[in-house]
């Protein structure tokens, strides 16, 4: 005898999960589950919204939308933040067999849709990708900036992947289930560009299949590009470059601490400039200050966006952090001088055992410390 409850007669399982993240965008989504349900009229389809918290009720606004249409499900994410884990949570959510993904700002062309599932479908592909560089797409509106920025994001990830793919920037495509349930493991979850992602972690080339669209100007909702969007994108290739072994925030937590030597230097050398060589000391202890300052705001707006601190939390954990940095800088002179004058190895190699150890100080104690819980997501 079977265990499975017996399914109401007049419910079938979807054949299409179309998963929509987003972000203040309470505007858009009714008009989103509109649009879709116009365009798949005749396929078992559900949509799932995948809101990270918005402030302003999308998450709420959508399960309105689900009280009244059972096809419509909701994820509501409560202290992360990103539109990549937020699409490898929908699609891992779903029983569907092709899972789509497009955002929530209606600039994705929702018709496109059956086209794309009858081409994976009957075609036999693993992906099919709605292009916007393909003969028959274009951007749309975009800015200059916008379009360098895509240009320079499209030309660093055609090195990456293997495939001859000329938008791997898309967010707007459609994926056979088996295919993120092979690589899910491998996915890295960072920034906005799971595409990119799943087609780098695939142990084998996919079957795809480019569809062109017209990216459209936005009617609703706010845009989530902003200069640490390409930063999260360029963290994602480094780590698809070195592999899995070091964490993403510590690779990005090493990356400012470099920025920070520069910045250190570049409050010193005027300073010794100005007074000479007596106030060094005084200009070693501010330039230092300076950098920790400047390494702790940076760490708090990329490496740690999705925990970010504000108001009085933002005093503490710059204390915290200074302090924690202190102590590893006392951490790195004293494993360097002691490699050094016991004769283990030479300047170098005692200068850099130095500087991983405060470094690996640093980002642990300030993990902790500083950033210890999830802000609330702006």
């Amino acid at each position: 005898m079977s265990d499975r409850p017996n399914p109401p007669t007049d419910h079938r399982p979807p054949e299409l999960a179309v998963i929509v993240p987003t972000y203040k965008e309470v505007d858009s989504v009714a008009e989103v589950a509109r649009r879709v349900a116009a365009v798949l009229d005749g396929i078992d389809w559900e949509l799932i919204f995948v809101d990270d918290d918005s402030p302003d009720g999308t998450a709420e606004r959508a399960r309105e939308l689900a009280r009244h249409d059972p096809r419509i499900r909701v994820i509501q994410r409560i202290g992360r933040r990103g539109l990549s884990s937020a699409c490898i949570e929908g699609m891992l959510s779903t029983t569907a067999p092709y899972l789509a993904v497009m955002d929530g700002d209606l600039q994705h062309d929702e018709t496109l849709l059956p086209r794309m599932l009858r081409a994976i479908r009957d075609e036999d592909l693993d992906i099919v990708v709605g292009s916007r560089y393909v003969e028959g797409g274009n951007v749309g509106d975009w800015s200059a900036r916008r379009q360098g920025m895509s240009r320079l994001a499209t030309r660093l990830g055609q090195i990456l992947i293997r495939a001859e793919l000329s938008d791997p920037m898309s967010g707007f495509f459609m994926v056979r289930e088996r295919v993120v349930h092979g690589c899910v493991r491998r996915l890295t979850g960072v920034g906005f560009k799971i595409l990119l992602d799943i087609f780098s972690a695939a142990e084998t080339p996919l079957r795809f299949r480019e569809l062109p669209f017209s990216f459209r100007q936005r009617q609703a909702g706010h845009s989530k590009l902003d200069n640490a969007v390409l930063w999260e994108y360029l963290l994602m290739l480094t780590q698809k470059l070195i592999g899995p072994l070091i964490p993403l925030r510590f690779i990005a937590f090493s990356l400012i601490g470099a920025f920070g030597v520069l910045v250190h230097m570049s409050v010193l050398w005027p300073i010794l400039h100005v007074f000479g060589e007596r106030a060094f000391l005084a200009g070693q202890a501010t330039a230092t200050l300076v950098a920790m300052t400047s390494n702790f705001f940076l760490n708090n707006v990329l490496t740690y966006r999705d925990m970010r601190l504000r108001g009085r939390q933002l005093l503490w954990g710059w204390f915290s952090f200074v302090l924690a940095c202190g102590l590893g800088a006392l951490a790195n002179v004293g494993i360097a001088d002691y490699l050094f004058q016991t004769g283990h190895s030479g300047w170098v190699l005692s200068a850099l055992a130095g500087i991983l150890v405060g470094a690996v100080w640093n980002y642990a104690v300030t993990a902790v410390y500083t950033w210890k819980r999830p802000a609330n997501p702006i």
